[in-house]
């Protein structure tokens, strides 16, 4: 049997203007850079390549560091691409100079596409994904200064106040600044999975947001507001097989301790029990697959719990609505 093909990698354009907010597009940048990193350290190829573009080959960041060697404005895809749109300092988006009418007349001759050409926008980016009409007819958030003047530009789309990211494909819109790099956490989640999302935030030392509805942590992510590398060890080699025979021995074994000492860490440092983390991991990937369309019998299989019974103790347990029986009839409805 031929082996799978490599998925292309995704094309992820930084657009950037002359005062472009560094930590608008830093943040999620390193994040991709990371997620590659960690891929490539598994064997796996990277997932992203990451460019900056301008409508000049050099411009000034909002820090006053000055940006050379920074690409055209593309014309052509040839696989999977992001634009990603970021924000810029003042209470109101000036599009009144050479610069930023280039970007927008850019932009107006794209068309963008779920899982082809998407746009994500970081802050204000919002603001000039308006100003060029593609925010027509679609959910969208940014900073909460420019929400009314989101609003003003764009009247035709629903602007959502108060939440971290929106997502409406293929727009990805996030409120600003570190927000941005959740929502690129949350798209790497998607595609390269919620373990590889949590080994990136672990190293970046961020928080990931469940989703975009949700300001809880991923279940894959909670626990971990620690530094203690030993623990850590032992968390992202639990997160990324959850299904496995797991035990408290086990896991000692990975975190190179007792399993008495690696108790105690979990406590001292996690807040909760190795085997009850254990099961809100196995919780979160049942969920995961009832909502892929799975059974309830597949989804405690494939999560690691023992029967349909453990799988609905631990739903109770962990204080979930409903039953799995109903997310899953929820999910196919």
């Amino acid at each position: 049997m031929d082996p799978q093909p490599r998925p292309q990698p995704i094309r992820v354009v930084f657009v950037l203007l002359p005062g472009s907010i560094v930590l608008d597009w830093a943040g999620p940048a390193e994040a991709l850079r990371i997620a590659n990193q960690r891929l490539c350290a598994m064997g796996q190829p990277e997932r992203f390549a990451i460019e900056f573009a301008s409508p000049r080959p050099t411009t000034m960041g909002s820090v006053g560091v000055a940006l050379a060697g920074l690409s055209p404005l593309p014309t052509q895809w040839d696989g999977p691409g992001w634009i990603v749109l970021v924000g810029l300092p003042g209470d109101t988006i000036a599009i009144d100079n050479p610069e930023t009418q280039d970007l927008l007349h850019w932009l107006r001759g794209l068309r963008f596409e779920r899982d082809r050409l998407e746009l994500m926008t970081i802050c204000a980016g919002a603001v000039l994904a308006a100003h060029a009409g593609t925010l027509a007819g679609r959910r969208a958030t940014t900073h909460h200064q420019h929400l009314d003047e989101l609003r003003a530009v764009e009247p035709r789309c629903d602007v959502v106040s108060n939440r971290v990211f929106v997502i409406d494909p293929p727009l990805y819109s996030s409120a600003g600044v570190t927000t941005g790099i959740d929502l690129v956490l949350h798209r790497i989640a998607g595609l390269c999975g919620e373990a590889l999302a949590a080994q990136v935030a672990q190293t970046m030392v961020v928080a990931l947001r469940r989703g975009p509805h949700d300001p809880e942590l991923s279940p894959f992510l909670a626990y971990r507001n620690h530094l203690h590398a030993a623990l850590h060890r032992v968390q992202d080699a639990v997160s990324e097989q959850p299904q496995a025979d797991w035990s408290v021995p086990r896991m000692a074994e990975v975190g190179h301790t007792s399993a008495r000492h690696l108790t105690r860490l979990f406590v001292e440092h996690a807040g909760v029990a190795p085997l009850a983390y254990l099961r809100r991991l196995r919780l979160a990937a049942a969920q995961l697959a009832l909502a892929s369309g799975a059974s309830v019998t597949r989804a405690a299989e494939q999560s690691g719990f023992g029967s349909d019974t453990q799988l609905r103790r631990a739903w109770h347990q962990f204080g979930l609505p409903g039953s799995p029986s109903e997310a899953g009839s929820a999910f196919k409805a």
